[in-house]
């Protein structure tokens, strides 16, 4: 069974590219960020027509999250029990399913701006919601993964240069460690293998060259449960989705269970 998760940065942009990729990399379960289209709009026929059933959390041109599903989708669930909200207002950020014999949620955790901006104490708290969320299933006998855009790199190994973000978010202490207490539920990062360079990177901006130069970050992570980590027999970010024209700044994590 082939799971990935993937940032498109907006399903519209990128679906000619998203559908290509699934037509040739045989996933049978694709969890998705930033869709950036509300549920009306969200590509249901032309992934249809793929063999793919979507359950979607998406509102409109920010976030939005889905679940693809090649093997079935049951027991689907929009948005974080117990989120927080930003500013009142409850973001699509989070939806859950189970497809075959594993359940998985896609996660877009908050950006956070800057330490001192009101987002990073709402990722703080959409940290503490998504860990109450899923702890049952984490801690349970089916194969259970969160995948998805993290918006934090666990060590400092995972950013390419940890002095240029000195003072930014997305490597802070709290950050980090609202990512080791998510782990303590029960759940193992899964590193997937870099095809090129030395470092799994999934994120490079478009920015300043970043990509050819390798100034990247690995943000985008599986979170499997302990049955799930014992059934992976392959991880590999798909950098080669990176390039060329009308790509997303991130690239697929791939992974292969044998379940």
């Amino acid at each position: 069974m082939r799971i990935a998760t993937w940032n498109v940065n907006s399903i519209t942009a990128r679906l000619p590219r998203l559908l290509a990729w699934l037509e040739s990399s045989g996933t049978d379960v694709l969890c998705l960020q930033e869709a950036k289209v509300a549920d009306q709009q969200f590509p249901y026929e032309p992934l249809r027509e793929l063999g793919y059933d979507a359950a979607v959390h998406a509102t409109g041109r920010w976030n939005g999250v889905a679940v693809l599903s090649r093997v079935g989708i049951e027991d689907v669930v929009k948005g974080l029990p117990g989120d927080p909200g930003y500013e009142g207002v409850e973001e699509p950020r989070a939806v859950s399913a189970t497809c075959g014999p594993v359940r998985v949620w896609s996660v877009y955790v908050p950006n956070g701006r800057e330490v001192d901006h009101p987002h990073y104490a709402y990722k703080i708290q959409w940290f503490e919601a998504l860990k109450a969320a899923v702890a049952g299933d984490a801690a349970g006998g089916r194969p259970f993964a969160v995948l998805g855009d993290y918006n934090v790199a666990p060590t400092d190994d995972d950013v390419y240069d940890v002095a240029a973000f000195e003072g930014a978010t997305h490597v802070t202490p709290a950050e980090r460690a609202a990512l080791a207490e998510l782990r303590e539920t029960g759940l193992t990062d899964v590193v997937p293998r870099p095809l090129k360079y030395d470092h799994p990177y999934t994120y490079w901006d478009y920015r300043q060259l970043c990509f050819p130069k390798n100034r990247g970050m690995r943000i985008d992570l599986v979170y499997g449960n302990t049955p799930f980590a014992a059934a992976v027999k392959d991880a590999y970010v798909d950098r080669e989705e990176r390039k060329g024209k009308g790509a997303s700044d991130h690239a697929p994590v791939v992974v292969d269970l044998e379940v």
